[in-house]
């Protein structure tokens, strides 16, 4: 399929912007990348989006890795949306911590969900002074959707809507991002060897089409590049910080949940997809029936993707629920707040 068909309202002319933030942390500098319409000029609290990433790979490599001709970014700033992406401290093009640059056995787990709530914190806060608005949506990926899911439960007023794509709940079944063992404080990914696990979610008979010729390479160049140091090393690798899978031993493993979905009182979506090994879909159920408080709820559900179908041959689904969602009045016809 042609990404820039019109019908989609894609337009390549996009201004893209890089900003490095503080961090409530003296030394933590935060990333951000806005993407916007060249012709837009004026801003609004329902056309902001920040948007936040996984436990693994950065904004830039989930929301900005232009596979087919575009990025989910550019597809949410071609309609018309202001759109900010986080690099959590430790991801991307944020500073990673100084344990970092040791052995990983050397320290325990880095960033945990905690700071990285005071992170979206700090680029709420950013993007609100600097655009003048009172509130903005979130869009968030897997381990992202604790995050972003946490903060909102404090911060309702902050936030307008809140789109998840597969985030963590309280697990039915062994967490596959969870390899056992000891947890240094990060751990190196070989992303060029993943390809054999994203694909092996699917069905035999669907592997080899679930991911268009190209795109896999694409993305997993660019989520290389965006460490440098671990793509220096031979093989190349990327390195993830560890404080994620912690959470998961002492939370969503342990049937505890890190927030309470109940404190959620905005508009929620979730997305996700049948072939989901990571959060499976009675995972979502148990989260879907959990937002009791939430003024409205929705859960769309895809067929034949993975947890990494924001860059398979169904993305569009993904894409458009999102931007849909985001754009719609609520219920009564009337913009939400």
């Amino acid at each position: 399929m042609d990404q820039t068909n019109p019908a989609h309202g894609y337009s390549p002319d996009l201004v893209v912007e890089d900003f490095m933030i503080p961090s409530d942390t003296s030394g933590i500098s935060l990333h951000l990348r806005n993407k916007r319409a060249r012709a837009q000029k004026a801003f609004s609290a329902e056309r902001t989006i920040l948007m936040v990433h996984g436990a693994t790979y950065s904004s830039a490599s989930l929301f900005d890795v232009p596979v087919g001709g575009r990025s989910f970014m550019d597809h949410l700033a071609a309609q018309g949306f202001d759109v900010f992406a986080l690099d959590v401290r430790g991801y991307g093009g944020s500073t990673r911590p100084p344990e970092m640059d040791a052995l990983a056995q050397d320290s325990a787990p880095l960033v945990g969900t905690d700071v990285a709530v005071r992170d979206l914190a700090s680029a709420v806060d950013h993007i609100l002074t600097y655009r003048g608005i009172p509130r903005l949506n979130l869009v968030a990926m897997s381990w992202g959707g604790s995050v972003a899911g946490a903060y909102t439960a404090g911060n309702n007023d902050k936030v307008l809507k809140l789109a998840l794509i597969a985030p963590p709940w309280l697990l039915n079944t062994p967490a596959r991002i969870d390899s056992g063992g000891a947890l240094g404080a990060y751990r190196k990914v070989a992303v060029l060897d993943f390809r054999e696990r994203w694909l092996g979610a699917a069905p035999e008979a669907a592997r080899a089409s679930l991911i268009p010729e190209g795109w896999f390479e694409r993305w997993a160049e660019a989520s290389l590049a965006t460490d440098p140091q671990g793509n220096s090393e031979h093989p190349r690798v990327m390195r993830a910080v560890n404080g994620p899978i912690q959470d998961i031993r002492d939370y969503w493993a342990a049937g505890k949940a890190f927030y309470d979905a109940n404190d959620i009182r905005v508009p929620v979506l979730l997305v996700h997809a049948e072939w989901d090994r990571d959060v499976t879909m009675a995972t979502m159920q148990d989260f879907f029936t959990s937002l009791t408080r939430a003024p409205y709820r929705r859960w769309v559900e895809i067929g034949e993707g993975t947890h990494m179908v924001l860059l398979e041959k169904n993305r569009m689904q993904a894409f458009d629920a999102v931007s849909q969602f985001l754009a719609e009045r609520d219920p009564q016809g009337t913009p939400s707040r």
